[in-house]
């Protein structure tokens, strides 16, 4: 399951320690199997057009494959744990306000089953870390390929259906129901391959790969998950620069990022060659929409939305502050307050906090995941300043980041204390492999 080219990828030690002993050629069995279901759940990630979606029904599964693996939860996601608790605590207050309103409770159950997800991607990525990494990466990123696919060829009309099942309204969605998540959706693995030809080899495959994936995010037209693309790019490449051990590398990173954005440019031109392209690209290459701004607008709603949160400490309950207003606020902050509560509300800045604090703690760190780390939180950063004008608070993918961010955050600090106790004459415990 992990190839050679997998490993050089993954980087070295910290310098003056030795390599760690390699994982079993042969893996146990309960191992292959949750390696298996992990692999199938990720692949399946990218049908979401229906609820629940078969990824939501495989969670189960590979919560059951943990605990026959033997996952365990890590003490180190505990603070992570206690916060998506109280957020969820506020929420199922909130319904007190909407008892026996239609789909408030799937709702709040929703919130609870993603933070649930979030705290068994913690655990999973803590221990055999490497492995479950690479596994988690593969499947991803050849399912945003396959989604991005269709949803290419449901806007280009590629057989009869194909705009109607993957491209309606214009906007490429691939399976989704809302080319707001498709976009987003794709760029974690976009920032994984990209990553791997800045720091390693460019290879053909990796060039396909990202070319099909970012006219995926172009043809979604979300201009949200284009600004959070360029942001989380940048940040992707300023941490890759900081965290390279080598001058040659820095160099290199510094010249391809140079040349890609060149290529980018090239890239974007070409794709307004087509009518069809520009037409949509231009209607939809404004910073304020004509729905943004105004007195029934997105930023309207907004102010609106302050107010009604001072005067609902307990919360609206879900769906509440739309079917008062209308229409939602569109801002996953004011969110977490009016259907979280104060109290929900304060847990989740408090959450997105405390992972900054996580991620910028490890990511510095060299360690065999750092370039998943450094993706990670490049893709989280984007995603959080994007909840500025979108609801992110039941998007899978942000919580698979969540979960991410911290398993890995705690797999560093095993790591490092396995590194110290090299140094002081102690045996090397090999924390990628359990």
């Amino acid at each position: 399951m992990i190839t050679a080219r997998d490993m050089a990828y993954a980087g070295m030690p910290p310098r003056g320690l030795a390599m760690p002993p390699a994982a079993p050629a042969t893996l146990a069995l309960r191992e292959r199997l949750l390696l298996m279901v992990l692999f199938l759940s990720a692949l399946l990630s990218s049908i979401a057009f229906i609820e629940p979606s078969p990824h939501d029904a495989l969670m189960p599964v590979l919560a059951t494959a943990c605990i026959i693996a033997g996952v365990r939860f890590d003490r180190r996601v505990t603070l992570l744990f206690l916060l998506l608790l109280l957020w969820n605590a506020g929420g199922l207050m909130s319904l007190l306000n909407v008892a026996g309103k239609e789909k408030t409770a799937q709702y709040a159950a929703t919130s609870v089953y993603l933070a649930l997800a979030a705290v068994m991607y913690a655990c999973l990525f803590a221990e055999h870390t490497m492995q479950r990494l690479v596994v988690l990466r593969t499947a991803y990123v050849l399912t945003a390929v396959l989604v991005s696919l269709a949803g290419i060829a449901g806007y280009f009309h590629a057989f009869p259906g194909a705009a109607k099942l993957f491209a309606p309204g214009g906007r490429a969605l691939g399976a989704f129901k809302d080319p707001n998540v498709f976009g987003p959706f794709l760029i974690w693995p976009a920032l994984i391959v990209l990553q791997r030809m800045l720091t390693r080899r460019i290879h053909l495959l990796d060039l396909i790969t990202v070319t099909v994936l970012l006219l995926g995010l172009l043809l979604s037209f979300s201009r949200g998950a284009w600004i959070h693309f360029g942001i989380s790019g940048a940040a992707m490449i300023a941490l890759a620069f900081l965290t390279a051990q080598r001058q040659a590398v820095r160099l290199r990173i510094f010249a391809l990022s140079i040349i890609g954005f060149a290529l980018l440019a090239g890239f974007i031109a070409i794709a307004l060659s087509f009518h069809s392209v520009a037409v949509m690209f231009a209607e939809r290459f404004h910073l304020f929409e004509p729905y943004d701004v105004g007195q029934g607008g997105r930023f309207r709603l907004q102010e609106i939305a302050i107010s009604a949160l001072l005067q609902y400490p307990n919360g609206m309950g879900p769906f509440e502050f739309s079917i008062v207003h209308g229409l939602q606020q569109h801002n996953v902050y004011l969110q977490a307050f009016l259907v979280y509560g104060w109290a929900g509300g304060m847990a989740y800045i408090v959450l997105l906090g405390a992972t900054f604090y996580v991620a910028l703690r490890s990511v510095m760190v060299p360690t065999p995941w750092q370039s998943y780390l450094i993706c990670s939180l490049a893709a989280f950063l984007g995603e959080v300043l994007e909840g500025f004008v979108i609801d992110t608070d039941h998007w899978r993918h942000f919580f698979l980041l969540l979960g991410l961010i911290w398993g890995l955050g705690a797999a560093t600090v095993k790591y490092q204390r396995a590194s110290h106790a090299h140094m002081a004459g102690g045996q090397w415990t090999h924390v990628g492999a359990r």
